[in-house]
């Protein structure tokens, strides 16, 4: 962990100007006991420091497994391959470690780093959720612009890709010809994978690569926007409910 935070805490901090093809980005992922944040939580988690002008080779990355103080259920323990026993032998204690990956994510925010993440919303409530019940301080008050800047590859795949078909995170690499390090569903794999979308997407559409840092957040929550009224569209011919899910 004290490599990767120093290692941000070496970068100046990014103009609102530099674009999404040429960002330094902090890659980050969570196996968590669920998906209910506050009331699941995160069991192991990655962060990454991607230089895109290095790539994959030049990554910083942090890793944490935690005991989460909360049973996993059957059916996460399959997908992640955790079990009660071996995060209560192994993990770190949650409050120390949720804290440090907060303080890791908020000196990148500050320097303009934005967090990467596949379906961000997910991974940035549980960290929410896991600081709320530890009485930590929230990332909104470790950062010094108030608002997290995010890159979701999934938001950005949607917007600019109309295949058919799941979007998972294996689904996407696949199509994007991204070759995984490791096992999905293992964070550091995940994260990597996520961080490798980036190059690709922007290379083929390069409307996207060239977004700047400033318009970042706004883009996606527009693009999210129109991806759930075009999805909800969908339900609804078939007779089912709409969902309501704004992104972040």
């Amino acid at each position: 962990m004290n490599e990767l935070l120093d290692a941000v805490s070496r970068t100046g901090a990014q103009p609102p100007h530099t674009t999404l093809a040429d960002t330094l980005l902090l890659g980050f992922d969570t196996e968590t006991t669920g998906i209910r944040p506050g009331r699941d939580a995160i069991c192991s988690a990655t962060l990454v420091l991607r230089d895109p002008k290095i790539g994959y080779a030049g990554d910083v990355t942090a890793e944490w497994l935690v005991n989460p103080h909360r049973p996993i259920p059957p059916a996460a323990s399959r997908v992640n391959g955790f079990t009660d026993e071996y995060l209560q032998e192994h993990g770190e204690e949650p409050a120390e470690a949720i804290d440090h990956i907060a303080d890791v994510i908020a000196t990148a925010q500050n320097a303009n780093i934005p967090l990467l993440a596949y379906n961000a919303p997910f991974d940035v409530h549980m960290v929410e959720g896991d600081l709320k019940r530890w009485d930590l301080k929230p990332l909104a008050e470790r950062l010094t612009g108030g608002e997290l800047l995010v890159v979701d590859p999934l938001v950005l795949d949607r917007a600019v890709s109309h295949r058919k078909g799941h979007r998972t995170l294996t689904d996407t690499t696949f199509y994007y010809g991204v070759e995984p390090h490791g096992d999905f569903h293992d964070a550091t794999a995940d994260t990597v994978a996520a961080l490798d979308l980036v190059a690709p997407i922007a290379r083929l559409h390069p409307q996207v690569g060239a977004l700047r840092l400033d318009e970042l957040m706004d883009w996606q929550r527009g693009s999210h926007d129109r991806w759930t009224e075009s999805f909800n569209r969908h339900r609804i011919d078939r007779g089912r409910a709409p969902v309501s899910n704004r992104w972040l």
